[in-house]
């Protein structure tokens, strides 16, 4: 199995069991999305709490360049954390929320 490949499914698995965790409030659902063709994964959170709707993206990440680039992440673990724990290296991991002057302060990835 090609490293892409191996990737779209760690992500795919950690993004599932994230959606897995019940929203405490509301009826809100989790719902994971991954566009294979353009390897682009996200988790959505959808639905109502009270007379407020929610729509949302939770998480995104991205495989470019043989890296995970983490867009964003609004979990209250953190996603960069279960894949490192998963056994990807940091050097293949990009934090992209952050700046590119500010990743070369972390222990991840630039580009």
């Amino acid at each position: 199995m090609n490293t892409v490949e191996a990737y779209r499914r760690l992500i795919y698995q950690t993004l599932s069991d994230y959606a897995s965790i019940p929203y405490s409030h509301g009826q809100i659902n989790s719902i994971v999305i991954e566009s294979l063709d353009r390897n682009h994964f996200t988790i959505v959170k959808e639905g109502w709490n009270s007379q407020q709707h929610i729509h949302h993206c939770l998480v995104h990440v991205q495989i470019k360049n043989d890296k995970i680039w983490i867009h964003f992440d609004g979990t209250e673990d953190s996603i960069t954390e279960t894949l490192v724990a998963a056994g990807v290296p940091k050097d293949k991991i990009v934090l992209a929320f952050h700046p590119p002057h500010v990743r070369k302060h972390t222990e991840y990835a630039i580009a």
